[in-house]
């Protein structure tokens, strides 16, 4: 006896800022299914899914829950008015002594419940909404983007515990291995087409190409025929036309299926370029520690970051990542140790709270008043890479349309705001890349985009994210935060970490892959046992002879920033490029020398 649905919705249509988002859309969801709901930022998902959790009410169609079936819906922004603490948001549906549900959820995923509404964080209040939803238990769960703000520890504790449930749940997420690992069905919203596959988000991607392979093939199929009969209306006498006006309504019909046909939508036309290329030696951190009070964040930790490396760090919320990046980045001062930035940096940041971007202002004024972006006495113009460009064409690169430029950013989906962020990020030449969090809310195609671009990108990448999936694709380097401020440094991505990490307490010695170069203090007078003794004086000398270098290169470029001393002093415009260049090659040999006999030193 088949069962019965738990919803169904029929012939849903939708109209949204005068675009139709859905015509007759019909959708049934059964007891035990786990469906990914997928497609491009802006086709609707969300709202698709208010439509199911009843939020939203569609232009036309019928939405309908079995008796007795409850829907739950964990809202992106949740209302936390008349509530003191985020467990008693939490708590509010439960039946009286079942509080405790919440403490439980609280506990994986990692939040207090008696945290002030008032004092809690974008991310406790996103994770209390989540919580809510797995106390309450209903028989059909609907995430929206359950991830963001999750630590992997805790993206991993909630995978365990959806593993586990009876209910059925349908989940937007942009986190490929939580997808990958959770689904048994797929939802695909394409260009106002929703379709379903049997198949978990695993098998997506070779469906979805095969869908758009027999959409090639039709719309080929169809052109052929239309240029035939055209072929035939101009090339026959009147009389038979006047006899066969069945073929050419029939041909005009063609013609209206063939303009019907809506485009796919193509990949943002993302690049990166990348600035003046930096020394061999891009960040030199030494024995560097942190501490809020009687919170140690960072014992006296050591690394070492070379040019077109890509290094991820990993750890829970609160543990350090960010402000390890902002002491490695210069943004801190570390309580202890030393930071040394190597030359000609130009650094460019992805910022986790979307800090840069007003929700008040238009995409358009918020691109030509960044100070960073602005072309001096044209209000229609962003510089691009140096290059002046219209604001609309630029924001078309990034999927936005002419009508979006003039809309607030406040009205736009999270993934549009990252993509936004990412076109500011990349207008402007950078050697340095610092991403936090950059994958939150990023369909799947932008995001397989942005592994690409950062592939091809010949400058460095220091990378937090919780996506296990990109941090294998994109990293080199993983520094994983493992309990007590210590942090410790190993080859390759997360599943590279997850292989070569002690199985013994979490707070094992730190294994730094890269060691600093010896510096002031105690430390300095270690042995190298491998080496000489000319070696050993050799490389203790040399963090001095780098050090003279890079300011003898930094007096130089000052001299030769002035814009009218070729017109002046060619002569000595060029003697001072020629020596330029010989410090920067110089400079590198150095390094070159310095890394070769510390790797002899602790061989």
């Amino acid at each position: 006896m088949a069962r019965a649905p738990l919803l169904q919705l029929s012939g849903i249509s939708l109209t949204f800022g005068g675009n139709p988002l859905f015509e007759g859309l019909d959708v049934t969801f059964q007891p035990g299914d786990r469906v990914a709901l997928v497609g491009r930022n802006g086709s609707g998902k969300s709202t698709l899914m208010k439509v199911m959790a009843g939020l939203v009410e569609p232009d036309a169609g019928e939405r309908t829950a079995a008796p007795g079936v409850t829907v739950g819906y964990m809202e992106q922004e949740p209302d936390f008015a008349g509530y003191a603490t985020l467990g008693a948001f939490a708590a509010a549906n439960l039946p009286e002594g079942e509080a405790y549900r919440v403490a439980v959820v609280a506990d994986g995923l990692k939040f207090d419940p008696a945290t002030p509404v008032a004092a809690a964080s974008g991310g406790e209040r996103r994770r209390a909404a989540l919580a809510k939803l797995l106390a309450e238990a209903p028989e059909l769960m609907l995430f929206d983007e359950p991830t963001n703000h999750l630590d992997i520890e805790a993206v991993l504790w909630l995978e365990a515990r959806l593993r586990e449930t009876r209910a059925a749940f349908v989940m937007i997420s942009h986190d490929r291995a939580v997808l990958g690992a959770l689904t048994r069905a797929t939802l695909w919203i394409d260009r106002g087409v929703v379709r379903r596959s049997e198949r978990g988000f695993e098998r997506f991607e070779d469906w979805r190409e095969t869908i758009w392979a027999e959409e090639d093939l039709a719309r080929h199929k169809l052109d052929r025929r239309i240029r035939a009969e055209a072929r035939w209306a101009v090339e026959g006498i009147s009389a038979r036309r006047r006899r066969n006006q069945g073929r050419v309504r029939a041909l005009q019909a063609m013609r209206t299926e063939r303009s019907a046909m809506i485009r796919r939508q193509g990949t943002a036309a993302m690049a990166l370029e990348s600035g003046g290329v930096s020394g061999r030696l891009v960040i030199e951190a030494r024995g560097i520690s942190k501490a809020f009070g009687e919170k140690r964040i960072l014992k006296p930790f050591d690394l070492t970051i070379l040019r077109g490396d890509r290094v991820a760090f990993v750890g829970p919320n609160g543990a350090g990542k960010t402000t390890l990046l902002k002491m490695l980045t210069g943004e801190m001062v570390p309580d202890a140790g030393t930071v040394r930035h190597g030359t000609n940096l130009e650094i460019a940041v992805f910022d986790q709270a979307r800090a840069a971007l007003d929700p008040a202002v238009t995409l358009w004024d918020g691109l030509v008043n960044d100070p960073g972006m602005a072309v001096s006495g044209r209000s229609d113009q962003v510089m691009v890479r140096g290059e002046p460009r219209h604001v609309v064409a630029y924001l078309k690169d990034f999927l936005f349309d002419e009508a979006q430029a003039r809309a607030p950013i406040g009205s736009l989906s999270g993934g549009e705001r990252a993509r936004l962020l990412l076109a500011r990020l990349m207008a402007r030449p950078s050697n340095l890349l610092v991403l936090d969090e950059p994958t939150n809310d990023l369909d799947v195609e932008t995001l397989d985009l942005l592994q690409d671009v950062l592939g091809d990108y010949d400058g460095t990448v220091l990378l937090v994210s919780h996506d296990r999936d990109f941090i294998d694709r994109v990293a080199t380097t993983t520094v994983a935060f493992e309990g007590g401020g210590q942090a410790s440094v190993y080859a390759g991505g997360w599943t590279d970490y997850q292989a070569q990490r002690p199985e013994a307490a979490p707070a094992a010695p730190a294994r730094a892959a890269v060691k600093a170069p010896p510096g002031p203090g105690p430390k300095a007078a270690k042995p190298a046992r491998g080496l000489t003794f000319t070696e050993r004086h050799r490389l203790d000398a040399l963090p001095g002879i780098i050090e003279r270098i890079e300011a003898e290169i930094g007096r130089l470029s000052d001299f030769l920033s002035d814009p009218e001393l070729f017109g002046k002093a060619p002569d000595r415009f060029r003697r001072a490029s020629e020596g330029l260049a010989e410090r920067q090659a110089a400079l590198a040999a150095a390094e070159e020398e310095w890394l070769a006999l510390e790797e002899k030193a602790s061989a």
